[in-house]
């Protein structure tokens, strides 16, 4: 039988809901209309159905106290017994997953060392072991896997080829049985930061990724943007000397290669101060260390200029700053302002702010996870 209208426009607002619940986690009704565009009578009929067929359920607002009498504001959710979403996210030498319900739930994380030279034939076993692990201690059911998003550092296609690319997606995806969806981990951790983080109520923000490298991430209009080649907020390749040396993107000079982690590792050397990593970078700054201080209010100012250019272009009203670097603070923080301030567009730089991101280190794992959420693949 063909479907009537009336019945076509139900299945269509029951897919508008459902989406915008998938992308934004529990909402209020009234959430729900202004974000649907969604009659609110139209709305709550819609959700009354989904509610008695048991896609949705019904959850205590947390913003519940101080309201006074009257019944209690509620929100709805997707019911989280429908399926679950894995995160990955594939860094320089560690790797971090999440499995998350469709409630917006982890249900299970994990974390492994991967050796320096990170390569398809090294990362596909030992995503798929981590998997295999998290889903074993958490006691979940595999067949109730519905997609594996991941991230990726660096910029896929150039430093992963396609046969690579391929070959880890082929690799998951027989494992479990389930579509797999690749990206670069700092994009997805800018989608995470939007939807979760320090950049949920901004529209329009930047997101930077200050670790061993420098990437970055844009979202506008409430989307990340990966631009045509892929490539969209890879900051971290600004070249910001022209005669500098060569950088793995194939480029001169890149931003990453003055002020990422690495490299601030290797001047603190030149200064006599051998650190291990990032952390005892860190530790190092904030116990007042002159040298190691002033290595990194360098590279905060070098950081800031570059932003100084994005804001111009993108005016963005929020720039999220993550990574283990993040985690000095206004140390950082300021000097990137200061920067701004002197280097960007004057009208922008003082409608943007600079934060500190919200999410930690399984920033860019949720953030793969939300863009399964928000783009949600067919299942094989």
């Amino acid at each position: 039988m063909t479907p009537t209208p009336a019945r076509r426009n139900r299945a269509a607002y029951d897919d508008l809901v459902l989406a915008e619940l998938r992308r934004s986690g529990a909402l209020s009704r009234a959430e729900l209309s202004r974000r649907t565009g969604l009659p609110k009578t139209t709305l709550f009929s819609i959700v009354a159905g989904l509610l008695e067929a048991g896609v949705l359920v019904e959850q205590a607002a947390d913003d519940t106290a101080g309201r006074g009498v009257g019944r209690p504001a509620t929100r709805v959710v997707l019911n989280p017994s429908a399926g679950l979403y894995v995160g990955l996210d594939i860094g320089r030498s560690r790797m971090h997953l999440v499995i998350v319900n469709t409630s917006h739930e982890v249900v299970a994380s994990g974390m492994c060392a991967l050796p320096s030279a990170v390569r398809a034939d090294v990362v596909a076993p030992a995503a798929t072991e981590l998997l295999r692990r998290a889903v074993g201690e958490a006691a979940v059911d595999p067949s109730t896997l519905v997609a594996v998003g991941a991230g990726l550092t660096g910029i896929v296609g150039v430093e992963w080829k396609p046969k690579e690319t391929e070959a880890l997606r082929a690799r998951i995806a027989e494992e479990f049985g389930v579509p797999v969806v690749l990206g670069n981990n700092s994009r997805a951790a800018a989608l995470a930061e939007a939807t979760w983080g320090a950049g949920r109520s901004a529209e329009d923000l930047v997101y930077v990724r200050w670790s061993t490298g420098i990437g970055g991430g844009l979202v506008v209009g409430g989307r990340a943007v990966a631009g045509a080649h892929g490539c969209a907020g890879e900051i971290g390749h600004v070249s910001v000397e022209p005669d500098g040396k060569p950088c793995h993107c194939g480029g001169r000079g890149c931003l990453e290669g003055v002020a990422g982690g690495a490299a601030l590792l290797e001047q603190c050397a030149r200064h006599g101060l051998v650190l291990a990593d990032l952390d005892a970078l860190v530790a190092t700054v904030r116990n007042l260390s002159p040298a190691a201080g002033r290595v990194v209010s360098s590279a905060a100012d070098r950081l800031g200029r570059v932003l100084a250019g994005t804001v111009a272009q993108l005016n963005p009203s929020r720039i999220v700053v993550g990574g283990e670097l993040a985690q000095l603070g206004s140390l950082v923080l300021d000097p990137i302002r200061e920067a701004l301030d002197r280097f960007a567009l004057p009208r922008a730089s003082r409608r943007v702010d600079v934060v500190q991101a919200d999410l930690g280190a399984n920033a860019a794992a949720l953030g793969a996870v939300a863009l399964l959420l928000r783009e949600e693949p067919a299942r094989a």
